[in-house]
Formats: C-alpha cells, structure tokens, sequence
C-alpha cells in the first residue's frame, strides 16, 4: 500500500505498507478515492499549523468507498461511497456526553493529530462514515470544509435578513458564506484579493465585498448597513490581525465566530467590548449532523459544489504540485487529489 508522509516542513516521502488489518468490530476498511487539500494541510506544509507534529499522513477531506465492515456495523457496507467525518472522539468525556464530540477534550483529527487520508487504504470507526448513493466523489470529498462553514454559520445563530461579515475568502470562508446565505442572511465578504472577491461575486452570488487593500472596511461597512455595523461577524482568516480588527466590526449587541485559528494570543480593547455587548464564539470542526445535513442540501441541489475545484493532481504527483498549491498567485480555491 502507498502512502505519502509529510516528514517535515516543505518536504514530502513516498511510504509503502502492507495496507491495514482487517476491521475489528464497529470498523470499516476504506479505500481513499479522494483527498481535498486545505488551509490545514498548506500551514503544515509550512511549518505553522497547531495541534500538529511530524512526520503525518495528511488529508481529512475525503472521499471513500468501503471495502469491508466489521462485526456490527449497519450504515455502511461493502462498495458504498462515503464522505469522512475525521474527528475522532472518546464518546464519555463532558464534551461528547453534551453532544459537541467536535471539542472532545481528548479529540484526534485524522491528517493532524493522527494519520490521514493521503494513502490508499486505511481502517476508521464506521459511525464516521456518511454514506450518498448519489454525490460524486468530488462532492464527498467537499463535504467537510462545508462542515466548517455550516457549523459556524449555527453557532451565530443566523437569522433571516441580517447582515452578515465574512471576512477572508479561502475555502473555510467561502463555505461560511454559502451557509449564511442559505439562512438568509445578506452576506459580505471582506477580503484583499479581487480575485477572490469577484469569485464570491460571480459563482456564489455574494451581493456585498469589501476590498481592504483599496477601501477602509469600517467605512464600507457602515455605508453597506445604513450606519448599523453587521449583527454577525465571521473571520475565516487564521490571521491575527484580522482577528484582532474584527472586533470594530460588530454592531450594538452583536456576535462575532472565529472560525479561523493561529498560534498565538488575540487581543482587544475591552471597553469597545463591552460597551457594545458584543457575543464571542469560537466554532470548531463540525457535528455529525452536520455532514448529515450537507449531503442532503447538496443532493437536493440547494448547495453548488461545482465552482470550488480549480487544481487537481493524482496521487503521485503531490510531492511535485503541491508546493505550487500553497502560493496564492496560483489561484487556487480548492486541490483535490484523485486516487
């Protein structure tokens, strides 16, 4: 069985293996069939992702198909194709008993704090398998960095006709987006790429965008809103001093999601805080509900993969191409790795 590590910073290495044991009981046996590459997988690549040691097998946006099932497993078998929830959690600590497995206080995401996707073969719990008979393998393969958006988008609680700010336009951002609009809100995108801007014009419909780099943001913001600043407020970016500015964004009693993370401390000015009221939340991963409910809208034809994948490249050329997938330059959205 092949398998690409990642060793070190910058440098990948072909692994071969005799494959996975067969699957015990409550497991399922997977073949990858594809693997998304996204901002988790490009700041490993660069030397600056939390949670995370080397050497790894990348990937947890994936698309399987099942080869074999263990004793007791029922919602999955043999040639069902599946998207991959990749968090892998305890099931008894305070986290898991409250239904939010998402911050298991002994969590382990495939690709980062165990083992991913970037090899053929591989053996998972099969709960964490969502099966479509009607999605391609794209689509599953796409289903978790929706997961990311759509978990944030609920923790805001969105509510009809409200404004909001989603600030960066990579992946995680984009698929934020898609999520506030289905739960009509009217979304703005900040960012200080116009490529990126006029791709969330363009394919997803966004009707208000910001260009920090050519604008003040506050400014627009309040010409956008009629003077009232936006209710929510999302930072898809991972960069601190976005997060740190996004909390002149808010309005009166409004709520901000840092969906994005870095290594380090943000701060703020907590009188402007206050005085505001503001409501801060973080938003981890997803919910299996959430992968549930993805495929559903996808399948009904209410969320529109078809934009997102602008690079693609097969297994054995990863080491090659994706060196060029972490540059901006390159234009890409989202790489998907073809097995």
């Amino acid at each position: 069985m092949k398998a690409i590590s990642l060793e070190e910073p910058g440098r990948f290495a072909f692994l071969e293996s005799n494959g996975p044991a067969a699957p015990q009981e409550g497991e399922a046996r997977v073949r990858v069939r594809r693997v998304g590459v996204c901002g988790t997988d490009i700041h490993a690549f660069g030397g600056k992702q939390p949670f995370f040691s080397y050497p790894r097998i990348l990937g947890h946006e994936l698309a399987v198909e099942v080869q074999s099932v263990g004793p007791g497993v029922t919602n999955v078998r043999p040639g069902d194709r599946c998207s991959v929830e990749p968090y892998l959690n305890c099931g008894t600590c305070i986290a898991c008993r409250r239904e939010k497995p998402n911050c298991c206080s002994s969590l382990r995401v495939l690709g980062v704090h165990t083992d991913g996707g970037m090899r053929e073969e591989f053996v998972l719990p099969a709960r964490k398998l969502h099966g479509s008979s009607v999605l391609s393998l794209d689509q599953l393969a796409l289903v978790e960095t929706l997961g990311i958006g759509c978990h944030a988008a609920e923790r805001a609680r969105i509510e009809r006709g409200e404004f909001a700010l989603v600030i960066g336009a990579g992946p995680i951002g984009l698929a934020t987006m898609q999520f506030a609009a289905e739960a009509g809100a009217q979304v703005i995108v900040l960012d200080v790429n116009e490529a990126r801007i006029e791709f969330c014009r363009r394919q997803l419909g966004i009707p208000f965008a910001i260009n920090a780099s050519a604008e003040a943001p506050l400014e627009a913001l309040k010409r956008i809103t009629g003077g009232d600043l936006p209710t929510a407020v999302f930072d898809a970016t991972g960069n601190p001093g976005s997060m740190m500015a996004s909390f002149d964004y808010p309005s009166q009693g409004g709520r901000m999601v840092f969906v994005g993370l870095f290594q380090g401390e943000v701060t703020f000015n907590d009188p402007n805080f206050h005085k505001r009221e503001i409501t801060l939340m973080a938003s981890r991963n997803a919910l299996p509900g959430d992968f549930r409910r993805i495929i559903g809208l996808v399948e009904a034809g209410r969320i529109d993969t078809t934009p997102w994948i602008t690079h693609r490249g097969a297994f054995d050329q990863v080491p090659g191409l994706f060196p060029s997938w972490t540059r901006p330059e390159t234009g890409v959205i989202k790489a998907m790795i073809e097995l």
